[in-house]
């Protein structure tokens, strides 16, 4: 049996703190989402829409406002896999807002062209802009603190919709969604989920509004006099199948599962029924004995490995690593996640994406670590010589999860 999981990663619970207790800096991207956090949680998360008005303090557009879009179409070179168009519900096909690269071009990816963009907008199509979260340093900040505050992946999608138009039908979506209005307006219709007919929602959104939509819950939205542009937030949430998954692929390496139905599987039916209820049985002798810290340690790898680590100036850290020393502060980088799996003969790392091995001596340094946002080499001096601490510290800046303690 292996020692018990030690938990590094940054919390994600997001209980109201007690009165005098400060929140954590991440819970306030989730209040501009939805206001009071503690109401959100209790009667609308994955149960009901949730409206929240436009606040004097609050228009979204420093996330990725209409002038940023437009640079993003017009001025750098964007790859026609993260553009998409559509008009009345049916995607426009890419050759009608996309040009080939140039003969020179190693590339073989369509462009965007912003002219095309214009002119198709123009005519009533929508403008989708894809996973800016992946390339759009605010909207990539504002992500990882939704993240931390949801404790699931999210993606984010911009939408330009031309005055008066509508991109999408009524349609349901496969996943939870936050709007932020950003500029102009949008008249969104929202449905029960378990009542289609029900009509929840049926308001102007305004610039500075938000709205939490549940999955399943039908919906369709069209702009007003002025063009519109929203971001989606989709949570790509983390559920029980996830445990259920990799139990799965544990039982697929088992040989006691890989047993050859006979011939007469699909002739005899009775048969075929006694050999299911036999597997059956051995399967649940099989989870009575299985090693959770072994499946808790996949479960992590599946639920911890989704997201990008966002390690912007890494160029900066690893040029002046040769000048830190015992006395440089160092701290955990914006959303970084983090567990030990101490093992029988190493330690196991894992991070955002990627896994290290470790002697099980470093076990105590690393639990510190965990322990605190800022730290110096010399803190670690009582489970490591100052040599090898200072080693462990340089390697966790390598690796992405510490940084210097200065703005880069």
């Amino acid at each position: 049996m292996t020692p018990p999981t030690t938990w590094t990663a940054t919390p994600t619970a997001p209980t109201p703190n007690k009165e005098g207790s400060p929140q954590p800096a991440y819970i306030r991207s989730l209040e501009r989402c939805v206001g009071d956090i503690e109401t959100f949680f209790d009667k609308h998360w994955n149960v009901a829409p949730l409206l929240r008005p436009p606040l004097d303090d609050e228009a979204f557009d420093d996330l990725a406002s209409l002038t940023d879009i437009d640079h993003m179409v017009a001025s750098i070179g964007m790859h026609a896999a993260n553009l998409r168009m559509v008009k009345s519900g049916q995607a426009l096909p890419v050759t009608a807002y996309s040009v080939p690269p140039a003969n020179k071009s190693r590339s073989s990816d369509r462009q965007v062209s912003g002219p095309l963009v214009y002119d198709r907008f123009d005519e009533g199509a929508t403008i989708v802009l894809e996973s800016l979260h992946r390339y759009w340093l605010p909207l990539t900040d504002f992500c990882r603190d939704l993240e931390l505050s949801l404790g699931h992946r999210l993606q984010v999608n911009a939408y330009i919709t031309p005055p008066g138009s509508q991109g999408f039908d009524v349609h349901q979506d496969t996943h939870d969604v936050f709007v932020l209005q950003v500029s102009g307006s949008k008249h969104w219709i929202v449905y029960d989920r378990d009542d289609p007919e029900l009509l929840l929602i049926d308001e102007e959104i305004e610039c500075g509004s938000a709205l939490y939509v549940p999955k399943g819950f039908p919906h369709a939205a069209s702009a007003g006099r002025l063009a519109s542009a929203h971001l989606t937030v989709g949570v790509l949430t983390h559920d029980s199948t996830d445990i259920v998954r990799e139990i799965t692929k544990l039982a697929e390496k088992d040989q006691a599962f890989n047993e050859r139905l006979p011939s007469d599987a699909t002739s005899d039916p009775e048969a075929l029924r006694a050999l299911v209820l036999r597997h059956v049985d051995d399967l649940r002798a099989w989870l009575d004995g299985i090693d959770v810290d072994r499946l808790t340690q996949r479960v992590a790898r599946r639920v911890m490995s989704t997201s990008q680590p966002i390690v912007r100036g890494q160029l900066i850290e690893l040029a002046r690593l040769n000048d830190l020393d015992e006395h440089t502060e160092v701290v955990r980088r914006r959303g970084a996640t983090c567990a030990l799996f101490p093992g029988e003969e190493c330690l196991q790392v894992l991070l955002s994406d990627r896994e290290l091995e470790m002697p099980l001596a470093a076990g105590p340094a690393m639990e510190e670590i965990a322990s605190r946002e800022r730290f110096h080499a010399r803190d670690l001096h009582p489970f490591l010589t100052p040599e090898s601490a200072l080693v462990l510290v340089k390697r966790l800046i390598r690796e992405g999860l510490l940084r210097v303690d200065v703005d880069v």
